[in-house]
């Protein structure tokens, strides 16, 4: 798949066909309303198909489906090792279908399709093996009783987990909330992001095919206000897990006081620090990774390492490593291999984008990119763009802009770093640059973020857990802690006789 060239892509892209209405109880079908919406690709306008609107009556439908799944036990109660084998075969046809896959999310969002098909495709398929073996491996307790008494102590599926996800993985997104909801034992609804609904519509096809019963896996396309907010508000959804901005977050949290109190696990919003010490001896990686760190996906991505605080004596240099690697990242066809960057997933966000840069150029020293280009003439294409001499209070260094745009700021000392990397609302995210150990260490002990990352940016796995702190929420994707927010303990005594 590496070597195909960007006429290939072209002639792969042309042969696709769309699934295009919701997911259901095993079958696709219309919203009950008859209502679609345009899927359009970001790079050239293009409608890519008509997507059912999901609202509150298809929400009721996928909800009860996943009940029943869940009540019968045709999921929920099969054993361990069978659920397991469904899983891994799911994994496999994600692999045997990951060009399409790619396409779709390149397509749909933007994204560049080389990314698509050698990182978010292979990763949805790894995170499903993944959760798979784990199935099968998990053991419960038996608390500490006296003579008498046996209390068992078990991790039980929850029933119906809602599932919202962003635009900006759509595939992997999708995965880190069902991969591990459904191998707990629950039922899932999933409601994509309107700006990206392909991927998980195919998904939940290859799902069906992997043996997944009717009714345990549910895709809704629609909109956030209507389609979203009925699954935060039903009373039949037993938990409801987001990943996406820190406004809806804190609206779904409101959901479930309004409604049945479900746990609500939000990932939300982020600001993350990149801090490179001037005791960092390989300033070429640093730069890499930094440029890597912002750039990567067009900006959009919630951890993006989008505040850089440079030790004041190594400042001048850095940035112009940074200005080098980011001339050589110009956006292009997302489907050209050629290309370093792709396209901003919507007029919209293109827009919000520009208005954070246009009010920069007014507070802050705009040292390259800043503009909108077209493609073809064509899209929705921002320059990787960087700042210079931002203060700590200016809306470059404070807001998620979810673009190409890099704030730098210059600090003096170890603390003045982190002061600065912590004065935020945010707390997903942070990374370290220093050859000193006990710097690194330090330093990573003071900084309040979910992961911190040293000599590298945004490290995950699938045995790490993924999250933040603060207004980033609290909900916990990756690993097998995000197992425990799809389960609950139950605990089972028994007298016996001694």
């Amino acid at each position: 798949m590496l070597d195909m060239s960007h006429q290939d892509w072209k002639i792969r892209a042309a042969g696709l066909s769309f699934r295009s209405r919701a997911f259901i109880d095993g079958k696709f079908v219309d919203a009950v309303s008859g209502k679609t919406f345009d899927s359009i690709n970001p790079a050239t306008g293009e409608v890519l198909a008509q997507v059912a609107e999901g609202d509150a009556a298809d929400i009721d439908h996928a909800v009860a489906a996943g009940r029943r799944a869940f009540d019968d036990g045709r999921w929920s109660r099969m054993a361990p090792g069978a659920r397991k084998a469904v899983m891994l075969k799911l994994a496999d046809l994600i692999r045997e279908n990951l060009q399409e896959l790619a396409l779709l999310d390149s397509l749909d969002m933007g994204k560049l399709v080389t990314d698509a098909v050698t990182i978010d495709a292979p990763g949805s398929a790894h995170f499903f093996q993944w959760y798979a073996e784990a199935i099968d491996k998990l053991y419960d307790e038996v608390a500490p009783t006296g003579p008498g008494d046996l209390a068992l102590v078990r991790r039980v599926p929850l029933g119906v987990v809602g599932a919202v996800v962003p635009w900006n993985f759509p595939l992997d997104m999708a995965t880190w909330k069902s991969a591990a909801a459904l191998a707990a034992g629950n039922s899932v609804v999933l409601k994509p992001a309107e700006q990206s609904p392909l991927s998980a519509l195919r998904l939940a096809e290859l799902a069906a095919e992997a043996g997944v019963p009717d009714g345990v896996f549910n895709v809704v396309p629609g909109y956030g206000a209507t389609a979203g907010r009925a699954l935060g508000l039903h009373m039949d959804v037993d938990c409801l897990a987001f990943t996406g901005s820190t406004a809806i977050g804190k609206k779904f949290m409101e959901y479930s006081g309004q409604s049945n109190l479900k746990p609500v696990w939000p990932e939300t919003g982020g600001k993350s620090p990149n801090i490179v010490f001037a005791d960092c001896e390989d300033l070429d990686a640093a730069a890499d990774m930094a440029a890597f760190g912002i750039f990567f996906n067009q900006g959009e991505v919630c951890s993006a390492n989008s505040r850089l605080y440079v030790e004041r004596s190594i400042r001048d240099v850095f940035i112009e490593k940074l200005v080098a690697r980011a001339e050589a990242m110009q956006p292009g066809d997302p489907l050209d291999p050629a290309s370093k960057m792709g396209a901003i997933v919507d007029e919209a966000q293109t827009q919000g984008i520009m208005r954070f840069i246009e009010a920069g150029r007014q507070s802050a020293r705009l040292v390259t990119g800043g503009e909108r280009v077209r493609i073809e003439g064509k899209g929705c294409f921002v320059q990787p763009t960087i700042f210079a001499d931002v203060t700590q209070d200016n809306p470059l260094a404070r807001d998620e802009i979810f673009g190409p745009v890099l704030s730098v700021i210059a600090f003096d000392s170890e603390d003045e770093a982190v002061r600065l990397a912590n004065d935020s609302i945010y707390g997903l995210a942070a990374s370290v640059w220093t050859d000193n150990l006990s710097r690194a260490c330090r330093v990573a002990d003071r900084l309040h973020v979910g992961t911190v990352s040293v000599n590298t940016v945004d490290a995950l796995s699938a045995q790490t857990p993924f999250g933040g702190m603060k207004q980033s929420g609290f909900g916990r994707d990756l690993s097998l802690h995000s197992l425990d927010k799809y389960t609950a303990l139950k605990t089972t005594w028994i007298k016996y006789r001694p």
